[in-house]
């Protein structure tokens, strides 16, 4: 978008679509660091207080808790709409907000689709699961992790605003 003081010095040329893409390119987050205090941070704001309730107020404290898989898958699930939600509707997680952070579309450079946050989040938690492929992002150049390759999304440095 062209300043006033751009056009009124004779700088009438407006960015090109080529630009706007060189411009996304150059905003990569390739900070490894800012992710994982990202993640911290969710986990922090939205998994905590739903462990805090399932565990003492859905059910009759931890013991009950750590013997039933059907708490923790649940708690997983519930998890994952709100994530899930975040994505979809703005972008970022309270995480990605916090460090400037934002997700989008490889292809379309915008929010993701209901379908590919779903398929974003199944592939997080394999990616947990599994361990090695958690590593994934520090022996690749552009330091993707397996959920970022296989639904096609990036993670974006945004400026403060």
């Amino acid at each position: 978008m062209s300043r006033w003081r751009d056009i009124k010095g004779g700088k009438k040329d407006l960015p090109s679509e080529h630009s706007k893409n060189d411009d996304l390119k150059s905003n990569i987050c390739t900070s490894i660091p800012a992710r994982i205090k990202a993640f911290i941070v969710d986990m922090f704001m939205i998994m905590m207080p739903l462990a805090y309730a399932t565990t003492y107020i859905f059910m009759n404290g931890k013991d009950d808790f750590q013997g039933s898989e059907e708490a923790r898958w649940s708690l997983s699930i519930i998890y994952g709409l709100i994530i899930i939600t975040f994505w979809i509707a703005k972008g970022q997680t309270p995480g990605l907000k916090a460090y400037n952070l934002k997700l989008i579309d490889a292809k379309t450079k915008e929010k993701i689709s209901f379908p590919k946050a779903i398929l974003r989040y199944i592939c997080f938690i394999f990616s947990a699961m599994t361990i090695v492929l958690a590593f994934l992002p520090f022996f690749r150049k552009d330091k993707k992790t397996f959920q970022d390759l296989v639904s096609n999304t990036l993670v974006i440095h945004t400026s403060n605003k």
